[in-house]
């Protein structure tokens, strides 16, 4: 499976504010850069956090990119996928909609009136993991669904998981001309955080993009390994 990770940040590497507000880091070209990169892929991941702060739908918001999808005979969008190891994602959830697949990854010890109530709304769920998710466990069941290549986008507590795991393949961050600050503001990876045994990346390409600057990445892997 290749995974890539796909995010927006301020300069100093916050993802909102401390009171989770979000706000436009970007702007219209990196919009349709993101529009365009979901397109090329079989799924589009995020965290419950995401879910519950944000609600989005992570459907591709250009019909021409969705008309090129159903021409190769894939559907419209790409399946979307939600780490939840609680099942805490509401019924009503923009990214339940019809418009495509929903996976949402719980752990064993979900509880299974939850589980059940996102299965009745249209959720696929996958269970890995005791307590969490196990997320090598539930991405390699997905594969073995035709997700191939996922495209993750946030948030930070998810993103730590699957660094630590050495999950992720390359990393595109596109970092806006602003300062946010705060010490509890979410940042583009948070977790436990590393002490050593660092995720080493190799830069690929820089592109100056709306009023910011996008980076991209290779993932080596923790301590440079594969």
């Amino acid at each position: 499976m290749h995974v890539r990770v796909n995010a927006a940040t301020s300069v100093d590497g916050k993802l909102s504010t401390r009171e989770r507000t979000q706000f436009a880091i970007s702007g219209a070209e990196d919009f349709e850069r993101v529009d365009e990169l979901r397109a090329d892929f079989d799924a589009v991941m995020v965290g419950v956090g995401t879910v519950l702060a944000d609600d989005p739908s992570l459907t591709l918001k250009d019909a021409d990119l969705a008309a090129a999808r159903a021409e190769r005979e894939e559907s419209p969008h790409p399946a979307r996928v939600v780490a939840d190891s609680q099942a805490r994602t509401p019924t009503d959830a923009s990214v339940l909609g019809p418009d495509a697949d929903t996976y949402v990854l719980v752990s064993e010890n979900a509880p299974d009136s939850r589980v059940r109530e996102l299965e009745r709304a249209g959720a696929h769920c996958v269970v890995a993991g005791n307590n969490r998710v196990a997320l090598p466990d539930a991405l390699a069941k997905l594969e073995s669904q035709g997700v191939e290549r996922v495209m993750v986008e946030g948030g930070g507590e998810l993103l730590f998981s699957l660094f630590a795991d050495n999950l992720v393949d390359a990393l595109s961050i596109f970092v806006g001309s602003m300062v946010v600050g705060g010490r509890d503001a979410p940042t583009l990876v948070d977790g436990e955080g590393f002490t050593d045994d660092f995720p080493r990346l190799d830069l690929t390409d820089v592109e100056r993009l709306d009023d910011g600057v996008l980076l991209t990445y290779d993932v080596l892997g923790r301590n440079g390994g594969d």
